[in-house]
């Protein structure tokens, strides 16, 4: 009688390098390599033919790296129980073998109901951490120094000499049959791009990287873009921190100009890989934060069905404010854009023009080829001020535009109705004598809607109960700078500057400039 399996089941987590659920089943084996692709996760509204794209790059490099080692990826289309359920007949299933995986809520409930089906049918589960989320977490004290330790740990070999077991494999289905819109090959997933991304970002793109990120203008280069590779898991956090780490220290002790540039860039790119599961642990310990308001205070505050004009207004770039509109324009034509500019979208919606959240946050979903729950949604909340915890910070998009694309070229490459608009009034055409008639004159008047959103946003801070819910939820889920909890008023008043001071430092808003 055929051995039983150990099943491996890859979901975001699509390499075979610094894989420990690969590495604990070959040494139990025979190993059963699976995806499932689910046609109701694909369902839901968060979903896009973009992440279909990326997915698909990253399946063929991880087929072919299994091949490489004498096996195959088993593909499945149906819902996971039930491919299980039959993969189980077909020959029975001693373990299953999976990082846990921080999706959306559809996966959260998809997880909780395999795990019962498992443990009815006397199949062990075990679920690996990824990167630097802790399940379960009882406390966020010593969270950031067990991100380190594991950050540390010598990446697991990819394994050899495994036995393998066999079944029968589906295709990919194309994007229709899901139900999904086809889309361009933007950035493309898979291993072999990843790895050659992160080795032109270390070797050359990144020495500005501390300079370039906040610039449309300046970040489709200078960032990393590793973040779509790090969202289907071609690439493990811990070796792009260990290889980013290694590059900083062959430039200890080197005193040169270029050196000293690379030192900060680098050490600038390090601590968003920290930021970036810090948010990922949010989620994971509250995963009603994909719909629900952070702070109860704010429930009722945003229609949770906004007018559509509106909404559509925002979602194709056509606001009538220049800098938005070519932020969002080159964001649905690349499935990409650097964070200051997504926090800058996220927050004209839900400032300026009082959209809810969801909704736009879905768009955004959508449109990033890099859609990673755990960071998207918080930062979704962030941006629109409904975590009570966070600076309410309102990103002027005509001051950015000035910041940011001074010369106005980023606006004429996607926007081309202002291409023959001076500089003076590339970020405000609507103050010249005779405004373009192609381009739409403007949804609000940026100055005068973000006063009205900041007195109504202040207006809910001040209620009664606020504060106290908002200390609840810093416990809960704030940093730890220090390692050690706040308690008190005079510590909360603290701890309340401290988060002015980082706020202006600004290290949370690079959590996705990767």
């Amino acid at each position: 009688m055929a051995r039983p399996v150990q099943l491996v089941w890859f979901k975001r987590d699509l390499r075979i390098a610094d894989h420990a659920p690969l590495a604990d089943a070959a040494r139990a084996g025979p190993v059963l390599a699976l995806y499932v692709v689910e046609p109701d996760l694909w369902s839901q509204p968060d979903a896009s033919g973009r992440h279909h794209v990326a997915l698909a790059g990253a399946l063929g490099d991880l087929d072919a790296a299994l091949k490489a080692l004498g096996g195959r990826l088993t593909l499945r289309v149906g819902d996971a129980i039930e491919v299980l359920a039959a993969l189980h007949a077909e020959r029975p299933l001693a373990a299953i073998h999976a990082h846990a995986e921080t999706g959306n809520a559809w996966t959260h409930t998809r997880d909780r109901r395999v795990r019962a089906w498992a443990r009815d049918h006397g199949i062990s589960v075990h679920e690996t951490p990824t990167g630097g989320v802790q399940r379960p977490l009882r406390t966020r004290d010593g969270w950031a120094g067990e991100w380190e330790r594991r950050a540390a740990l010598r990446q697991i070999p990819v394994p050899q000499d495994v036995s393998w077991a066999e079944a029968a494999s589906q295709p990919l289905p194309p994007p229709e049959r899901l139900g999904l819109a086809a889309a361009p090959d933007t950035q493309p997933g898979g291993r072999k791009e990843a790895l050659a991304t992160l080795g032109s970002f270390l070797a050359t793109r990144g020495a500005n990287y501390h300079k370039e990120l906040s610039s449309p203008v300046t970040a489709f280069e200078g960032c990393s873009r590793l973040s779509v590779h790090l969202a289907h898991g071609a690439l493990s956090t811990r070796e792009v921190v260990q290889a980013t780490r290694a590059r900083l220290v062959g430039l200890r002790g080197e005193t040169a100009p270029e050196a000293k540039r690379w030192r900060k860039a680098l050490g600038a790119f390090d601590a968003r890989l920290h930021w970036r599961c810090h948010f990922m642990q949010k989620l994971e310990c509250a995963p009603r934060f994909e719909a629900e308001n952070v702070h109860p205070a704010f429930d009722g505050a945003r229609d949770s069905a906004p007018e559509p004009e509106r909404l559509a207004a925002w979602a194709e770039g056509r606001m009538g404010l220049p800098f938005a509109d070519a932020c969002m324009r080159a964001l649905n034509a690349t499935g990409w854009l650097n964070f200051r500019m997504r926090a800058m979208l996220q927050s004209v919606g839900s400032y300026h023009l009082w959209l809810h959240w969801r909704p736009t946050g879905l768009h955004l979903a959508r449109a990033f080829a890099d859609y990673e729950p755990g960071i998207h949604w918080n930062q979704a909340q962030m941006q629109s001020g409904t975590t009570g915890i966070n600076t309410v910070r309102i990103y002027n998009p005509v001051k950015q535009g000035k910041d940011h694309d001074p010369e106005g070229r980023f606006v004429r490459r996607w926007v081309p109705e202002l291409r023959d608009v001076p500089d003076a009034f590339i970020h405000e055409p609507w103050r010249m004598e005779t405004p373009p008639k192609s381009y739409p004159p403007p949804l609000v008047d940026p100055v005068q809607a973000a006063k009205e959103a900041k007195d109504r946003i202040f207006a809910l801070r001040r209620g009664e109960g606020f504060r106290r819910e908002a200390d609840a939820i810093q416990t809960a889920h704030g940093s730890r700078r220090s390692g050690l909890p706040q308690f008190g008023a005079k510590s909360q008043r603290a701890a309340r500057k401290r988060e002015v001071a980082e706020a202006k430092r600004d290290p949370r808003q690079g959590a996705l400039d990767l």
